[in-house]
Order: C-alpha cells, then sequence, then structure tokens
C-alpha cells in the first residue's frame, strides 16, 4: 500500500431536528393545550487514534464525512431521536489543523477522541412555550445547523528511534534485521519511498520502535530528494541513528557523508539538530574485523565525535546485539527522566 502522511477532509457535524407545533387532541380532554417535542441533537464527528493504524491512505478515497441528522420533535412530546456520531480512525501521531486557519486542533498521540465538527443543537417544540398567559402557543424552533470544516492532516509517526544516512547506507537492512518488518532492500539508491516502522523486541517483555525513512541527500532541506518530505517522521523519535557505509570506497566518503546529513539537518526545520544522535558504521563484513574498527575509529577523530559510536554488518548481524541493549538502556533512562 502506498504510504500516505498527509490528507484533506471535509466533515459536518449533522442538523438539530426541528421542535415540533402539536395540540393534544383526545376524546373526553377538552383544551388538551400544547404537546410539540422537541428535535433531536445532530450526531457529532470525532477523530480517534487507532495504533494499527500507520497511514493515511484510506483518505485517499473518502474524504467527506458528516454526521447523521437530529429527527424532528412530535406530538404526546415526543423528542426526536440524537443523529449517530462519526468516528474516524486516524494513525496515532496525526497532527490536525483547520484547513482555513493552519490553527493546530489537535495532536492525536493516543487512542483518544477528539471533536473536531459539532452536531447541530436541537429545535424547540411549542410544549416549551407555554405559560399562564399563552396557553396554546404556535411557535417552535428550528434545529440549528451542525459545523462544518476542513482538516489537514499530517503524520509523524511515533517512534522510538529515528535512522539517518544517505541512500545506501544500510538502513532498511537494518530495520529487517532487527525487527520483522520487510522494507525493500536493492544494490541501488532510494529503494526506500516511503517510511517503514520495524517493532524490536528486547527479552521477552521490552521492545521499541525503529523508524526507516528514504535517504537524505544534498540539498534535501531545499526540497531535493525524497527525504525533506519524510524529515518530519523523525521530529518524535527520542534518538537518531546516524547510519555510514564504512565499506563503499565509490561514494564521497564516511566523513563528507556525515557532514552532509548533519548540514541538512542544521537546515531543517522538522528535525532538532539537538536531538542524541549515535554515529553506527555499517556494511562491516565487507571490511576485515580490525580494518573496520580502524575506519570508525578514524571517522570519530575526524569528526570530533565524542558520542556513542557502534560498528555493525545488519547482512552478518554482526554488532546488532550490543546496539539493541545500549539503546534500550537508553529509552528507559529517558522514561524514568520524564516519569
Amino acid at each position: 500500500m502506498k504510504f500516505v502522511d498527509e490528507a484533506t477532509l471535509t466533515v459536518r457535524g449533522g442538523d438539530g431536528g426541528h421542535g415540533c407545533v402539536s395540540f393534544r387532541r383526545e376524546k373526553f380532554v377538552p383544551r388538551g393545550g400544547p404537546d410539540g417535542g422537541d428535535g433531536g441533537d445532530g450526531g457529532s464527528v470525532y477523530l480517534r487514534g487507532d495504533s494499527h493504524l500507520n497511514t493515511l491512505a484510506d483518505f485517499r478515497s473518502r474524504r467527506n464525512f458528516q454526521a447523521q441528522r437530529g429527527l424532528d420533535g412530535s406530538g404526546r412530546n415526543q423528542t426526536g431521536a440524537q443523529g449517530e456520531d462519526v468516528v474516524i480512525d486516524v494513525p496515532i501521531g496525526t497532527l490536525v489543523r483547520d484547513g482555513e486557519t493552519g490553527e493546530l486542533i489537535a495532536d492525536i498521540t493516543d487512542e483518544q477522541h477528539t471533536l473536531v465538527a459539532h452536531g447541530g443543537f436541537h429545535g424547540l417544540g411549542n410544549a416549551r412555550f407555554k405559560s399562564s398567559t399563552n396557553r396554546a402557543p404556535r411557535q417552535s424552533t428550528p434545529g440549528s445547523e451542525g459545523e462544518s470544516r476542513t482538516l489537514n492532516l499530517e503524520l509523524k509517526l511515533m517512534a522510538d528511534v529515528g535512522l539517518l544516512g544517505l541512500p545506501n547506507a544500510g538502513k532498511s537492512t537494518l530495520v529487517r534485521a532487527v525487527s520483522e518488518a520487510t522494507p525493500k532492500v536493492a544494490d541501488y539508491p532510494f529503494t526506500t519511498l516511503h517510511p517503514h516502522l520495524g517493532v524490536v523486541r528486547v527479552g521477552a517483555y521490552r521492545r521499541f520502535v525503529i523508524a526507516d525513512i528514504p535517504g537524505i541527500i544534498e540539498g534535501a532541506a531545499e526540497g531535493a530528494g525524497l527525504g525533506l518530505q519524510f524529515l518530519r517522521h523523525l521530529a518524535r523519535t527520542r534518538l537518531l541513528l546516524h547510519l555510514v557505509d564504512l565499506g563503499d570506497d565509490s561514494g564521497p566518503g564516511p566523513v563528507e557523508s556525515v557532514r552532509q546529513i548533519e548540514k541538512e539537518l542544521q537546515q531543517s526545520k522538522e528535525v532538532s539538530f539537538a536531538q542524541p544522535r549515535w554515529l553506527v558504521g555499517t556494511k562491516a563484513d565487507l571490511l576485515p574485523e580490525e580494518e573496520g574498527e580502524a575506519r570508525l575509529a578514524a571517522l570519530c577523530r575526524e569528526l570530533d565525535w565524542t558520542g556513542p559510536s557502534f560498528l555493525i554488518s545488519a547482512v552478518a548481524h554482526r554488532g546488532l546485539e550490543p546496539l539493541i541493549q545500549q539503546i534500550d538502556r537508553f529509552l528507559e533512562a529517558w522514561r524514568e527522566q520524564a516519569a
């Protein structure tokens, strides 16, 4: 299924039912009086977070949602039935903005219900207007119209760990190796055309979510390539893994690769350059073990890198377990600090 992370919806609450003008007419009950009932309230439209969704693709075919109208009141003081609400499921991590003003309406971060279009208020029947001086009122009120608005949805995936790197740095291979996600892997750039989420299990009870986005190229912050469009999905991550191909001598080189990505991060409005970031040298299986360690050490010296660094081979499953354990400890410390 094609990944879609933006959508525009039109939502409308149901109109309120009209009040009724009616008078009681029964045998042996003279001058029965007014008995027109109220209308029913119109249904409202809600957004609900769904942890089983990770795309807005469902809204490619359906973009208009309207709640049910409230029924009109009737005689014998019968109130009209309330219109049914409409509940729209969206992925957790969806930002909801007003289509006209751009105002942020909601940030769907859990399985919450968010009201986005209120149903109309019910009309009043003539029984509401009787008084000692007006014993036979012939007035009622109509139901009000439901609220109508345009919504702009923007999905920012909720992942604990995000992957950064140039095309073919080994991001998709890493996701496949540590989770059950199956992003496409091939020996050419831009095999990843949309983000993938993978659940990494640590032991029997712990897990974290890792996000793979398309590779970033030079000029991404100005709109080049695919990376800019999906950088937003790294904005919520707790940790960034910066993957660098240490086994390819035909590209710009590890040092230039890192600096190129850092330049794009500094210019990006989506991802903070201050987010925790670890350096991960990939494709160690293409190098002798000692040479791989030497290349990673030389890279850290050249960059004056003081943060954590790792050497892995996702294909050969080398160095993955220490990396996963370290990520788990980092996230656990973050949760304790946030509690």
